[in-house]
């Protein structure tokens, strides 16, 4: 029977007219310039509103070459259900404007059946929107391609169940026809987020968030989830995918395949001058084969 998980969030954080968003992604995907590459087995990208990270987000997807991959896994924090598990959707067609994405029952049974997973209801996974803001891009990058998405909502997982479940899904890494698209935004700044960290040295505010991001970026590049864990002990940096990019460190480390992660694109929101002000940092990284 036919599940769908509609594009809930199509009409407010995106376009949902189809050729609007179509030469949306069109342009930015242009724009970035970017080669496809076979070597690209997985991105880092943000899911805020496209207003705002739509741009930077080229910068992950633009890289994808999509003629090997049949298979997608999408890796995503959960904002609104808490769990301390991470969960698997129900539904069996993720639409998109752009073109519906069916969703991999074989695996989603395979996972499920290791007993380590929640399942999600449709209500939960619709009002979830880190997964779903990197559906189009998919959908746009992916035309033409048979390909299933695999969506996992990475809940409030501890530092053991991210080690636990990087070990369970490594082997997935190994197979070349899998691609893995994680979300996550960066620094969330400001007495709304609860987060006023700023260090005077680095001048302004805005530049103060950007060496914290940037410290954070260059210790995923290294690819230790441990000193990933230090980092945010240390600086609680409020990166709202923690747990989804922890996940996939931990999955890199355990798989036989040599994945090298690189970040392409750093923006923020807005800039931070004052304690007034608030912003949100979006960072898009590939996961290249490391040869």
């Amino acid at each position: 029977m036919e599940k769908i998980r509609r594009a809930y969030h199509a009409g407010s954080w995106y376009s949902d007219d189809p050729q609007e968003l179509e030469e949306e992604l069109e342009g930015w995907l242009r724009a970035c310039g970017l080669t496809k590459s076979p070597d690209v087995r997985g991105v880092i990208a943000p899911h805020a509103g496209y207003s705002y990270s739509g741009r930077a987000a080229a910068f992950a997807f633009g890289n994808i070459d999509p003629t090997n991959i049949t298979r997608i896994f999408l890796l995503g924090p959960s904002h609104h259900h808490y769990t301390p598990k991470c969960a698997l959707s129900k539904a069996t067609i993720y639409k998109t404007p752009i073109g519906d994405l069916p969703v991999d029952l074989e695996v989603i049974e395979e996972l499920k059946a290791t007993g380590k997973f929640d399942m999600m209801d449709l209500n939960v996974d619709e009002a979830e929107h880190s997964m779903e803001m990197h559906l189009p891009y998919l959908a746009k990058v992916f035309r033409g391609h048979t390909v299933k998405v695999v969506p996992i909502m990475v809940g409030a997982v501890s530092a053991e169940s991210e080690a636990m479940y990087g070990g369970l899904l490594a082997k997935y890494i190994d197979d070349p026809t899998n691609f893995f698209s994680v979300s996550s935004d960066f620094c969330h700044w400001g007495s709304r987020f609860n987060y006023m960290h700023y260090d005077k040295k680095h001048g302004p505010i805005y530049k103060s968030i950007e060496s914290l991001d940037k410290t954070g970026m260059e210790i995923i590049e290294t690819g230790d989830p441990d000193e990933f864990k230090q980092y945010l002990l240390k600086t609680d940096n409020t990166i709202c995918g923690r747990h989804p990019i922890s996940v996939f460190l931990h999955m890199s480390k355990n798989c036989s395949t040599k994945i090298k992660i690189k970040f392409l694109r750093y923006e923020q929101s807005s800039q931070c001058k004052s304690t007034r002000d608030s912003s949100v940092s979006y960072a898009s990284a590939v996961a290249k084969l490391d040869h």
